[in-house]
């Protein structure tokens, strides 16, 4: 029986990774955020991997706060962390699958806007450097993102909103997302893991290959809303992203378009409520 790590169970990507594994059997060992209450966590960690001996490591675990402007703590969770990782399956030959973003694309689609985004941007990069693999998610929904706060979808803010009878209001001029629903993220994990030889040190994006509006994913799930003044847009805001399937891994494709994915998100958001 095969032997997976997952960092970061905790959290929502992470969570639903785990339950794919454990479904089909796999002994999965899990490290969290809670390593880090240890002074000496990095020897807690190497520890760990050499007792475990994975044969294959998804590292989802990180500081996902795009607005954390803590640079020790955002470096040590996102960069330090990932580098033992790295450095550990280029010694073992261990296939190891990383969580990038397409925060790594920033506001200009050349470099990252703010301090999440360069960490997880020069993480990926040490990461293909030692042969592992970066999958670049885009906007990412779907069920066990409850604890996620601000950082959670839009599709579940504006649900616990709409549930607390609260306004709801949009920017105008209707700004697009790529929105890809979390089983996708899982397929491309496990595919990537699949075609681990094919891929290793590279790159990939992970979306729906489709831009969509707030409005769409509204409309879908029946959520009234109007529109906020065009002046209280922030300065630098992001009005367009989308996944560029010829940036995707070869013979990999999206399943769920965004009907689909809410359609499928709607029949969990109540048991994710409460």
């Amino acid at each position: 029986m095969k032997n997976i790590l997952i960092t970061g169970t905790y959290g929502f990507i992470g969570s639903q990774l785990k339950q794919h594994f454990l479904s089909l059997g796999y002994n999965v060992h899990e490290i969290n955020e809670d390593i880090f209450t240890s002074e000496f966590w990095f020897d807690v960690l190497i520890e760990t991997l050499y007792k475990v001996q994975p044969d294959a490591i998804f590292h989802m675990g990180a500081c996902s706060n795009t607005l954390e402007q803590n640079v020790n703590y955002m470096m040590v969770l996102n960069y330090e962390f990932t580098k033992i990782l790295a450095d550990y399956t280029s010694f073992t030959k261990t296939p190891l699958i990383y969580s990038s973003s397409a925060a790594n694309y920033g506001i200009n689609n050349r470099y990252p806007s703010n301090l999440y985004g360069w960490s997880k941007y020069i993480a990926e990069d040490y990461v293909r450097l030692k042969s592992g693999i970066g999958l670049r998610y885009f906007n990412v929904y779907g069920p066990g993102e409850h604890n996620k706060g601000r950082m959670a979808s839009v599709a579940y803010q504006m649900y616990v909103k709409n549930q607390n009878s609260e306004k709801i209001n949009l920017f105008p001029n209707k700004p697009l997302r790529d929105f890809v629903y979390v089983k996708d993220i899982i397929s491309a994990n496990i595919y990537a893991w699949e075609n681990y030889n094919s891929f290793k040190g590279n790159f990939y994006e992970v979306g729906s290959g489709k831009a969509k509006g707030f409005e769409d994913v509204l409309d879908l799930m029946d959520i009234s809303y109007s529109h906020t003044d065009e002046s209280l847009i922030p300065k630098g805001y992001q009005f367009y992203t989308c996944s560029d399937s010829s940036k995707w891994m070869p013979g990999w494709e999206s399943q769920w378009n965004l009907e689909a994915g809410i359609s499928d998100y709607k029949k969990h958001l109540k048991s994710d409520l409460y």
